[in-house]
């Protein structure tokens, strides 16, 4: 990482940004923040916004924000129909669902001057490569994403297609999670071209291309690695054969197909109970249970990868520092913390972080406690330097609460409600109240 062009050290000339707001959307199960960057001083510049995700896979029930297309409207009249960039954490819908349909097209009119995404979107990635150098595994995991997305679809498709045989609880979850997972492929291509060729795809140590519209403003790329940086990012690949994706794809096909092996002979499912011969009554629904189970950690694990591709940015606007982490998991965040060789200047960096989106909709790995235990301005008095905190989520969509996973998990949201000033965007269900506004003095 390059050293830090930090406020003690730019040039007494630099544009001095004079606040920062941070609006937070309800988007139910998903994120969309708009980060306004204020330069009162300067006319000239005036105030300067950058859209962090915007997406949803479940949207909230109840009035006033019924789609993505009623926060594009807000984000088109709260920035005066000015966008001046956009960052895509990474593909999942519930971050980028927004950049695609009318929202989608909202925020295209928008113009943004600069895209920023992961360095695993380069479009220029050579997905067909195999032989092992750099390059080529750069493009062999791009492919490998693509092959994940595959799964996801052929994991629905096959839910689907046996709907009463798998139990309605897991096929719930794997609908959610798998819907998620799709390529999102209208969000994508839209991102590719709203920046006029201006997109910036992006991994540890890089700079993030945001610094050409946030004069004075100082980011810093904390994830994903690159593979050459750190291979954790392919943790589920290391534990599976090289053609784990491959295979389960073409087996998710087969699975899901139309077409009878023995198109003549008679059928009998676990939909037709009475009809079942006694001898395959106790095996049939525990087979069909089973395949449920299988099908649901296939799509956790295509989860769990992605996640691990998500962008993390810290934000050094003034005195004050803002930290979105996206859904990094602990795999993307082991290298900053852990691996990087400049690692005791990002740790001295995330000391005094002001603001934290909490990573992954509150989950209990993508909050390292590595990273919690560095926070200085946890507190539990309350006082004007105490941190913020703000999870963007929707209960009982992920996880279990047997097992301890459940999203938001209980346990972490405890600690952010006693030791900093906590929000989370279930909370908001007034009239009009689908977004949360926060300013910082960005010299206090």
């Amino acid at each position: 990482m390059k050293p830090c062009d930090t406020p003690a050290n730019r040039p007494d000339t630099a544009p001095r940004p004079s606040k920062t707001t941070v609006r937070s959307y309800q988007v139910g199960f998903g994120d969309c923040f708009l980060l306004s960057v204020h330069y009162d001083d300067n006319p000239d510049i005036g105030t300067r916004h950058i859209l962090i995700d915007c997406g949803s896979t479940a949207m909230p029930k109840y009035k006033p924000v019924r789609s993505l297309r009623d926060v594009a409207d807000n984000i088109r009249s709260v920035t005066g129909g000015k966008l001046h960039g956009v960052v895509a954490t990474h593909r999942h819908k519930d971050h980028i669902g927004g950049f695609a349909g009318a929202a989608g097209d909202i925020i295209m009119a928008l113009q943004p001057e600069v895209v920023v995404q992961p360095w695993t979107e380069d479009p220029t990635a050579q997905v067909d490569a195999r032989a092992p150098v750099p390059a080529s595994r750069k493009g062999l995991h791009a492919a490998t994403l693509m092959n994940m997305q595959k799964v996801a679809d052929c994991a629905l498709q096959e839910v689907r297609s046996r709907k009463g045989a798998i139990a309605s609880g897991v096929r719930d979850q794997i609908e959610f999670i798998g819907d998620d997972n799709l390529s999102n492929k209208d969000a994508v291509e839209n991102l590719a071209a709203m920046a006029n060729g201006n997109n910036h795809y992006v991994h540890y140590g890089m700079t993030s291309g945001l610094e050409e519209v946030l004069p004075g403003v100082t980011i810093h790329v904390l994830g994903p690695p690159s593979l050459e940086q750190s291979d954790q990012v392919l943790s589920q690949r290391s534990r599976d054969a090289d053609e784990f994706w491959h295979f389960q794809a073409a087996a998710g096909r087969s699975a899901a197909s139309q077409k009878r092996l023995f198109p003549k002979a008679d059928i009998c499912s676990t939909r037709q109970k009475g009809r079942l011969p006694i001898e395959t009554r106790w095996f049939l629904p525990r087979l069909d249970r089973i395949r449920g189970e299988q099908l649901l950690q296939i799509v956790r694990s295509l989860d769990h990868a992605m996640n691990n591709t998500s962008l993390i940015l810290l934000f050094e606007v003034g005195r004050r520092k803002f930290l979105f982490a996206g859904d990094a998991q602990i795999e993307n965040w082991e290298y900053c913390l852990k691996t990087a060789s400049d690692r005791q200047s990002v740790l001295r960096l995330l000391e005094d972080v002001d603001f934290y989106k909490v990573g992954h909709h509150g989950s209990l790995n993508a909050t390292p406690k590595t990273l919690w235990n560095l926070f200085r301005k946890r507190n539990k008095t309350d006082s004007p330097e105490r941190m913020s905190t703000v999870v963007s989520t929707m209960g009982g969509k992920h996880g279990s609460d047997s097992r301890g996973t459940e999203v938001p998990r209980r346990k972490l949201t405890d600690a952010l409600k006693e030791e900093t000033d906590y929000l989370t965007t279930q909370t908001l269900r007034g009239k009009d109240a689908f977004f949360h506004q926060q300013e910082f003095d960005a010299w206090v």
